[in-house]
C-alpha cells in the first residue's frame, strides 16, 4: 500500500525499462505532450531510431530509463541522468528527464512515488544535488515539483538544433 496516498490501494514497481517497453514508452510521451503535439498517431512498427536511443541509453553507465508498472502494466516513465562538472568537485548531479504518467493513473500517487525513488536514487549515487526542468506553462507541474521539495530556482534556455 502506498503510505502517502492510503485511500487508494496499489503496487508499483519501479525498474529499469525493457526494449519491450519502449513502444508504450513513446506512448506515455505523447499523452503527456503539450497540446499541439498531443494525440499524434504513433507508427506502427516504431522507427528504428527509438530503439537505437535505448540501446545506447542502456549502455551508458550514467543513464537510467525507468518505468513504473502495476499489476504488469506500464503506467509512468522517467530517466534519470548522472552528470559530472568540475564545479562539483567531482561529485555528480542528477538530471530527471521525460517523466510522463498515464493519464487514468494521474492524480494517484504515482508521480511522487516516482520521484520519490528518484531522490533515493540520487542519494545512494551521492549526488549533490537533483534537478529538472518543466515547461513554463505546467503550473500544476509546478505545485507538483515544489511539494516534493524542489526549488523553482533557475530561469531555463533551449535552442533548437
Amino acid at each position: 500500500m502506498n503510505q502517502d496516498y492510503p485511500d487508494r490501494i496499489f503496487d508499483v514497481l519501479i525498474r529499469r525499462a525493457s526494449s519491450n517497453d519502449i513502444q508504450i514508452i513513446v506512448s506515455l510521451m505523447s499523452q503527456g505532450a503539450l497540446e499541439g503535439a498531443k494525440n499524434k498517431p504513433i507508427p506502427e512498427p516504431l522507427p528504428e531510431g527509438y530503439s537505437q536511443a535505448f540501446q545506447k541509453i542502456e549502455k551508458d553507465p550514467n543513464q537510467s530509463l525507468m518505468v513504473a508498472e502495476t499489476n504488469g502494466e506500464v503506467i509512468g516513465t522517467f530517466q534519470l541522468s548522472f552528470l559530472t562538472y568540475l564545479q562539483g568537485g567531482g561529485q555528480e548531479d542528477c538530471q530527471i528527464e521525460s517523466v510522463f504518467i498515464a493519464v487514468k493513473w494521474r492524480g494517484k500517487g504515482i508521480g511522487s512515488h516516482m520521484m520519490k525513488w528518484a531522490i533515493e536514487a540520487a542519494k545512494n549515487r551521492n549526488c549533490r544535488r537533483l534537478q529538472l526542468t518543466t515547461h513554463k506553462k505546467r503550473k500544476n507541474a509546478h505545485r507538483f515539483y515544489e511539494r516534493l521539495g524542489f526549488e523553482l530556482s533557475h530561469e531555463g534556455a533551449k535552442m533548437q538544433l
